[in-house]
């Protein structure tokens, strides 16, 4: 496909009125919607402002890429625009950005389509190419540009593909230095293909040959074959998302963000070549001596590990909360006998078994990599059966993974005939006998104690304690939307429900985590004059979402106005949060929102509390915000 079969002319912008980020993204999007390339603005910027979230995609140079890949889009769409006097993007390079490409991609985007979004990303390394866009006044202009860059940029492929063809055919390798990369970004759109070229066009200028496999939206490309790694002297990922890395195993290792295959690529093949990378092992051992390039302070790295426990026991929790919540519906109506209630509270049991397990061993797998996930497991059972319960399992985790890596360095001096046994006999067997000791001995008995007095103080939480508490855990539902203290107000209430039943206080976070979309959803239907026409249009998006418990739903409004968005859902998720807690309200299902309320103890009150709650965050948000006006 050509790539002005994406550039529709009718929707580009030759000169940018917004002066801020935010503006810039609106003002293209509303150009997409007005051109009908778009069916659902405020859905595609949600798309937009998350993969913002992840990295900045102002490149630097000048230019930004905002890019989204989602079912909003009609149809697949490249919009170019330009600023005559920058704009502060947070571009990589701190710079202004001049240069918009804001690509829409649907949700199920062909390959052709991919293609030609990765070579227009591929052009946007050329720095005469760029300047010449610069100076570009008309849409056509533009247009003539690219095809002539096309042209030249398909020729040169042509070229490649043979020299390629030529290299692989002969036994004989080049005495060159030899590196290989894999390049990879959350959309695999635009900076996977935008790293591979500048790593190659960097390694032509150096003397280097080098391979670039690519992790994009079309698979993939350019494979790296067991020769290829064998001979390579360094690896580098260039990469923002999980790629395949057992392969590489005893090879020196570069792990970078993508963007720093764009920017950084003279550094990392420099690196690459000379082997100043850490060792990597599939058993997830480094050698310590190398430069180590790991970053983000050891509270990021705790929480990732938190959070990739909690992540993958969620299915557990919800899958098996909601059918034993179904059972306890049935067992009302047609007792503890009936097949069908026995049935779904034996399926649901025997999923919440699995909870802490799953927890403990995610945990120390995220930490560890693979030795950690049995150790992890097991003490995670044994937190079960010690009484040690949810705080168990999180202390289980924790000392199973870094038993582990204290492993990996107590026995990093074996002789290298010996590291075949380290991954199949040492760590599991030591690593489970240190993690079972400790939890068995110590850690099990101790978290058992703190688990029984935490549960009897809230079994003996007075009225206003609880209300405060309820309050407490519902405005933590509200502050992030799905962040840490989101995601740390669920955990614990799913701890108490995991370790006792209870269910009032997923009454609270459940109520607390419905308030901001539903809030936002009635403030943009009867504060009307608040909210553009693309915003009025999402409430119906945003009734269903906060029906249904995602608070994500409220995320693209919060971006747009945080104080307002947020600091009014934080007052009526606490107060729904208390009022379950005033009126005594359980819900025994971790999940589900509008559609578990029927297993609430009290389905009224409930509905009476995220009503109560939502209305006053809505008047408040209503209230609160600014008119729109027709600029």
């Amino acid at each position: 496909m050509n790539i002005n079969d994406l550039l529709v002319k009718e929707v580009m912008i030759m000169d940018l009125k917004s002066t801020t980020k935010e503006g810039v993204i609106d003002e293209m999007i509303a150009s997409l919607k007005e051109n009908d390339r778009i069916n659902d603005a405020v859905l595609f910027k949600e798309g937009i402002m998350h993969r913002e979230s992840l990295t900045s995609t102002g490149l630097g140079d000048g230019i930004a890429m905002p890019h989204s890949k989602t079912t909003a889009v009609n149809h697949p769409t490249v919009l170019f625009a330009k600023s005559a006097k920058g704009v502060d993007y947070d571009s990589l390079d701190g710079q202004p950005a001049f240069l918009f490409f804001m690509i829409a991609a649907p949700e199920g985007a062909n390959d052709t389509h991919l293609q030609a979004l990765a070579n227009l990303s591929r052009l946007l390394i050329h720095p005469d190419f760029v300047l010449s866009l610069k100076e570009a006044k008309t849409p056509e202009e533009v247009r003539s540009l690219f095809a002539a860059a096309q042209e030249v940029q398909e020729k040169e492929a042509e070229e490649e593909n043979k020299t390629n063809a030529t290299v692989e055919s002969s036994t004989d390798h080049s005495d060159r230095p030899f590196v290989i990369a894999v390049t990879a970004c959350p959309t695999g759109i635009a900076h996977t293909y935008m790293a591979e070229d500048s790593l190659k066009k960097k390694a032509a200028e150096m003397g280097v040959d080098i391979k670039v496999e690519t992790n994009g939206s079309d698979g993939i490309k350019n494979r790296l074959t067991a020769d290829d790694i064998k001979r390579a002297s360094g690896v580098i990922i260039a990469a923002d998302k999980k790629v395949e890395l057992a392969r590489f195993d005893g090879k020196p290792m570069l792990q970078r963000p993508v963007s720093d295959g764009i920017r950084k690529s003279e550094e990392l093949i420099t690196k690459a070549m000379n082997k100043q990378a850490p060792i990597y092992s599939s058993d997830g051992q480094k050698d310590e001596s190398a430069d180590n390039d790991e970053s983000g302070s050891w509270i990021n790295r705790v929480y990732k590990d938190l959070m990739n426990g909690i992540s993958t026991m969620l299915p557990f929790v919800v899958g098996g909360g909601i059918l034993m919540a179904i059972s306890f519906l049935l067992e009302r109506t047609l007792g503890d006998t009936n097949a069908i209630y026995l049935f779904l509270n034996t399926v649901g049991n025997n999923a919440f078994n699995f909870l802490i397990p799953i927890l403990a061993g995610y945990i120390a797998l995220s930490i560890a990599d693979r030795p950690g996930l049995m150790p992890g497991m097991v003490g995670g059972l044994i937190a079960v059966n010690s009484n040690a319960g949810f705080l168990g399992g999180l202390a289980a985790g924790f000392l199973a993974g870094y038993t582990i890596l204290a492993l990996k360095k107590g026995l990093k001096g074996l002789p290298q005939s010996l590291n075949g046994l380290k991954s199949i006999l040492l760590y599991p067997i030591l690593g489970l006998l240190v993690t079972g000791a400790l939890m068995f001995f110590i850690v099990g008995p101790i978290f058992a104690t703190i688990n029984l007095a935490m549960i009897t103080f809230l079994e003996n939480l007075g009225t206003g304690n609880a209300v405060l508490l309820g309050a407490l855990l519902g405005g933590m539902m509200s502050i992030d939307m799905g962040g840490p203290f989101n995601k740390a107000a669920y955990a614990f209430s799913i701890g108490i429900f995991t370790d006792t039943g209870d269910g009032s206080l997923m009454a609270a976070v459940m109520a607390g985590g419905m308030i901001p979309p539903l809030a936002i959803a009635l403030a943009s239907t009867f504060f009307k004059n608040k909210f553009n026409e693309d915003e009025r249009k999402s409430a119906i998006t945003n009734y269903v979402m906060g029906l249904s418990f995602i608070t994500e739903g409220a995320i693209p409004f919060a971006a747009a106005d945080p104080l307002r968005t947020i600091g009014s859902s934080v007052v009526g998720a606490a107060i729904a949060g208390g009022l379950t807690q005033l009126w005594d309200v359980t819900i025994p299902a971790p999940h589900g929102g509008i559609f578990v309320v029927t297993l609430s103890n009290h389905p009224f009150l409930f509905l009476g509390a995220l009503a109560i709650g939502a209305v006053i965050s809505a008047v408040i948000l209503g209230l609160w915000r600014k008119p729109v006006t027709n600029d």
